[in-house]
């Protein structure tokens, strides 16, 4: 069954790091645009960052330009979320998701069209 598995979520101080990882199982990363999204309580869910990953072209949302960076390793069949500079409102819970795409640009915005997502991880920036 096809399933992608987020990691790396936790507790950090204001200005710290994190990375995320989302790993694909039963099926490769290849043909498909990789996106994060997150919701923070009593908020709607929001495109993070998105990654195609048969080119690597990534796109942020601009509350993340910057401090951000999404990139995949496609012989692991994984995607990592690195984030630096971590502020408060950056809390909430993480998610990854996959949409088979053949387009230019990064689906970021199309939540609808995502197929397959993971459970979620945890980020919590809190001092």
């Amino acid at each position: 069954q096809l399933q992608l598995v987020e990691s790396g979520g936790g507790l950090v101080q204001p200005g710290g790091s994190l990375r995320l990882s989302c790993a694909a199982s039963a099926f490769t990363l290849e043909h498909y645009a990789i996106s994060w999204f997150r919701q923070a309580p009593g908020k709607e869910r929001e495109g993070v960052s998105c990654i195609i990953s048969r080119t690597g072209g990534a796109s942020h949302a601009d509350s993340v330009k910057g401090r951000f960076t999404i990139s995949r390793n496609n012989a692991k069949n994984t995607v990592y979320l690195q984030m630096d500079n971590l502020k408060p409102e950056d809390t909430g819970i993480y998610y990854c998701a996959a949409v088979r795409w053949h387009g230019s640009a990064c689906p970021l915005s199309m939540m609808f069209k995502y197929d397959y997502w993971g459970q979620g991880t945890q980020v919590t920036i809190s001092s």
